[in-house]
């Protein structure tokens, strides 16, 4: 098979305590040609932007002057981008050492199935636990049966049972925008990620796009990363909720039927006048 190449896309605000190690990894694991390493920085304030031109010279750093949010990052990384595939990974994330060679194994299962659109590998917690990294098909039905996996994967004691679900490869709706794998061809004619989201659900549009272009989203656990989680947030837990809602709303105005945004609308109306009223009975 004659070596693809690949354009390694990171998005990093203010990761100052988690860039410096996931470029580390990156450069210790993947092979020393073939690749690119393009980092796109939203306006961090922590110096990590000089600290990564420091440090890696050879990395692509395109720094913004306002933060544009995820989406919109990686779709100017992709831009830039000249590889034939394109690895996106979270600043928060580490490329442990692996039996076999990651690119290799990734490139060998797209040309192995022409209908797969998406790869996302095995992620492990920085204690090499079991992190769950995929989701059902938002929409009522699928967001309760991921509640529902959640709600299991937060007891420790279910953790196994529920790693043991995926030993193999398989097909699933989403895989978490952590690390994802895909042809730089197919991003384009999907259109990249919709920077209407500008933090959530981001990855689950562009899994159902590529799905609705009659690709498959794949699973692998032959190919594992370490997800640290939690540094690419630094927003109230207010603030958070807010734009949660109004991305999920957004979702469900692009890609489900009425009857389920009439459903959601009234159930997040309600949920605000039950915050509301508990405030009132606390005062």
């Amino acid at each position: 098979m004659t070596q693809a190449f690949v354009s390694v896309i990171i998005v990093n605000y203010n990761g100052a305590d988690v860039i410096i190690d996931c470029l580390s990894s990156i450069f210790a694991q993947l092979p020393a040609t073939g690749i690119e390493v393009i980092v796109v920085d939203n306006a961090s304030i922590d110096g990590s932007p000089d600290l990564i031109a420091q440090t890696f010279p050879q990395v692509t750093l395109l720094r913004q002057t306002q933060n544009l949010g995820f989406g919109a990052a990686n779709n100017i990384g992709v831009k830039q981008a000249r590889g034939d595939y394109v690895f996106l990974l979270n600043s928060d994330t580490l490329l442990p050492e692996q039996p076999k060679e990651i690119l290799l194994t990734l490139i060998t299962k797209f040309t192995q199935s022409p209908d797969v659109g998406i790869i996302g590998p095995k992620l492990f917690n920085p204690d090499n636990s079991f992190q769950l990294s995929t989701a059902y098909e938002i929409g009522l039905w699928g967001e309760f049966r991921t509640l529902r996996d959640v709600r299991t994967y937060r007891q420790l004691q279910n953790r196994p049972a529920l790693a043991a679900r995926y030993r193999a490869d398989q097909c699933v709706d989403i895989v978490v925008g952590a690390a994802m794998f895909m042809s730089r061809s197919l991003y384009k004619k999907v259109g990249g990620f919709d920077e209407t989201f500008f933090m959530y659900f981001e990855e689950s549009d562009l899994c159902q796009r590529v799905r609705n272009l009659g690709y498959k989203i794949l699973y692998t656990p032959d190919v594992s990363v370490i997800h640290i989680g939690g540094y690419s947030v630094a927003q109230s837990a207010d603030k958070m909720a807010e734009a949660y809602r109004r991305s999920q709303r957004f979702y469900y105005q692009k890609h489900r039927p009425q009857w389920e945004q009439w459903i959601l609308n009234r159930y997040l109306a309600f949920k605000k006048w039950r915050q509301s009223t508990c405030q009132s009975d606390h005062w």
